[in-house]
C-alpha cells in the first residue's frame, strides 16, 4: 500500500474498467474519481487538479486508432503541460504508445491490466508529479531569493556616509573573486556584508556556505571543513563532505578567523594555497573552487606582530579588506533601522506598533550601542514585546545611565563615569585598543585591565 494516496481522474467509456479500477486503487489510499465521458474532462480539470490522469485511448466514436484519446491528451496538456497522464489500450499497438509518449504522455498500459503493474505505474507517476511540484515550489524560492537579491544591499539598511562608502567599496570587489577580509566590532553585520558580495558575484546561482570558526574545536575543524570518510573516526557513520566541498564554485564564508589556532591557520592555509582537500580518513585528495570571505572583530595586524597569527595566511585572506563602521559611526541611520526592526517584530509577534515617538528615537541617538545594531535590534524586539501602546515611547527604551552620552551629567559615580569614557573612546576609534589608549591617557595594558574590570 502506497504510504500517501494520491487523486487519480480515470476516464474510460466501459463502466466495468472504471468500477474495478477504481475498488483497486481505493485499496491503495488513492482518491478516485471515474468518468464515462471524456467531454466532461475541460470541466473536470477547471474544478480540481489531479495528481495522475489515466485516460483511455479508444472511445465508442472511435474504436480502434486512438485518434480520440490523442485528441484528449492533447486537451490536458494544453491546459497544464506538466500534467502526469498514463494512457489505456486494450490494442498493443507500439506506434500508437511511441506517439502518446512523444506527445507527452508519462506512461502506457494495455487492457487487461495486471493489478501489480497498473499499481507499480501509478505510483511511480506520482512521485514524479510530486518531482515537479518540489521543482515549482524551488523555482519560486529561487525567484523569491532574487526578488530579495535584486533590492539594493538586501538586508543592509542606512543612508550614512559610513555605509554608503562600504556600498561602494562592495560593488567594486562583488564582481572579482579576490579574497575579501571584512573587520568591525561584533553585531555590526559582516555577514550581511559577505553575503551582499556573494549576491553580487558571478558566483551568485552557487553556494554561499557560512561557517563559524570560534564554535569548531580543534578535533573537528578537518572534519568540518575538509569531510570525512565512512569509518574514519568513531561517529564518523558515513562519508561526509566538508564545508570546502560544499561550497564548491560558490563563496565560503570563515566567520571569526582570529579565533583559529596556530595549528588549525597552518591546515587552512595549506588548502587554500593548494585548492584542494583531503577528507579525514581518505588519500586523494578533492579539487575546489571556492571564493573566500573572512571576518573578524579581533585586530590581526596586532596579532601578527604578538605571533598570534600567521602573517602569510593574513596576506593570502585579505587582498581586499573591508571595515565595517559601529553604529556609533553612523547615528543618522537609526531611524531606518529601528523602524525595519519595529515592522518585523510587529510583525512578528503581532502587535499593532506602528511607531516610534521622536522622545524615543531621540534617546536611541544618544546611546552609544557598544553592541552595535545586533543590539539595536534586540532593544527594539524588547520593547515591541513590552510596549501596550501603538507607539513605541522613551519609557520603552531602558538604559543603564552610565552608559548614556551624557552620563557625566547624570552621575558623579567615578567608576560609572570612567566605564563611559571608555566606551566613548573606543566606539571613537572603532574598537582600535591603542588609539583609545592614547586618547584616554592610558597603557595599552592599562586600558585592557579595565576593559576587564567593566565587562567591555
Amino acid at each position: 500500500m502506497s504510504q500517501e494516496g494520491g487523486k487519480i481522474l480515470m476516464i474510460d467509456d466501459d463502466e466495468d474498467v472504471l468500477l474495478a479500477a477504481k475498488m483497486l486503487l481505493k485499496k491503495q489510499n488513492h482518491q478516485v474519481l471515474i468518468e464515462k465521458n471524456p467531454n466532461k474532462i475541460p470541466f473536470l480539470l477547471h474544478n480540481d487538479t489531479y495528481d495522475v490522469i489515466l485516460l483511455d485511448m479508444n472511445f465508442s466514436k472511435d474504436i480502434t486508432s486512438g485518434k480520440e484519446g490523442f485528441y484528449w491528451l492533447e486537451q490536458i496538456l494544453t491546459h497544464e503541460p506538466k500534467s502526469v497522464v498514463i494512457m489505456i489500450t486494450a490494442f498493443g499497438d507500439v506506434e500508437m504508445a511511441v506517439k502518446a509518449l512523444k506527445m507527452g504522455a508519462t506512461d502506457f498500459v494495455l487492457k487487461p491490466w495486471q493489478n501489480e503493474k497498473l499499481i507499480a505505474t501509478i505510483n511511480t507517476a506520482i512521485k514524479l508529479k510530486q518531482s515537479y511540484l518540489e521543482v515549482d515550489k524551488l523555482k519560486k524560492a529561487k525567484e523569491m531569493l532574487e526578488e530579495q537579491i535584486s533590492k539594493p544591499f538586501g538586508d543592509i539598511i542606512g543612508e550614512s556616509t559610513a555605509i554608503k562608502d562600504v556600498f561602494t567599496l562592495i560593488d567594486k570587489v562583488a564582481k572579482t573573486d579576490a579574497n575579501v577580509l571584512i573587520l568591525g566590532e561584533n553585531g555590526t553585520g559582516k555577514e550581511l556584508i559577505a553575503r551582499a558580495i556573494h549576491q553580487r558575484s558571478l558566483r551568485k546561482d552557487k553556494s554561499f556556505v557560512s561557517v563559524d570558526m570560534g564554535a569548531i574545536t580543534e578535533t573537528l575543524f578537518e572534519s568540518e571543513l575538509f569531510g570525512h570518510k565512512k569509518g574514519a573516526f568513531t561517529d564518523a557513520r558515513e562519508d561526509r563532505p566538508g564545508r570546502f566541498e560544499l561550497a564548491n564554485g560558490g563563496t565560503l564564508f570563515l566567520d571569526e578567523i582570529g579565533n583559529l589556532s596556530m595549528s588549525l591557520q597552518s591546515k587552512l592555509l595549506s588548502a587554500l594555497q593548494s585548492r584542494q582537500v583531503t577528507r579525514v580518513g581518505a588519500n586523494q585528495p578533492v579539487p575546489v573552487d571556492i571564493r573566500l570571505i573572512c571576518a573578524t572583530n579581533m585586530p590581526l595586524q596586532k596579532m601578527v606582530q604578538e605571533g598570534t597569527f600567521r602573517q602569510d595566511l593574513l596576506y593570502r585572506i585579505n587582498t581586499v579588506e573591508i571595515q565595517v563602521p559601529p553604529l556609533s559611526e553612523r547615528m543618522e541611520d537609526i531611524p531606518l533601522l529601528a523602524k525595519h526592526y519595529l515592522n518585523y517584530y510587529a510583525k512578528k509577534y503581532h502587535k499593532a506598533v506602528s511607531s516610534i515617538e521622536q522622545q524615543a528615537l531621540d534617546k536611541l541617538k544618544r546611546y552609544p550601542w557598544p553592541g552595535n545594531i545586533r543590539e539595536l535590534q534586540h532593544a527594539i524586539e524588547r520593547a515591541v514585546i513590552m510596549t501596550d501602546s501603538n507607539s513605541l515611547q522613551e519609557s520603552d527604551f531602558l538604559f543603564s545611565r552610565s552608559m548614556t552620552n551624557n552620563a557625566s551629567v547624570d552621575t558623579l559615580n567615578l567608576d560609572e563615569v570612567e566605564k563611559t569614557a571608555i566606551v566613548k573612546a573606543l566606539n571613537m576609534h572603532s574598537g582600535n585598543i591603542s588609539k583609545a589608549a592614547d586618547e584616554l591617557g592610558l597603557t595599552r595594558a592599562s586600558l585592557y585591565r579595565r576593559m576587564e574590570k567593566y565587562g567591555l
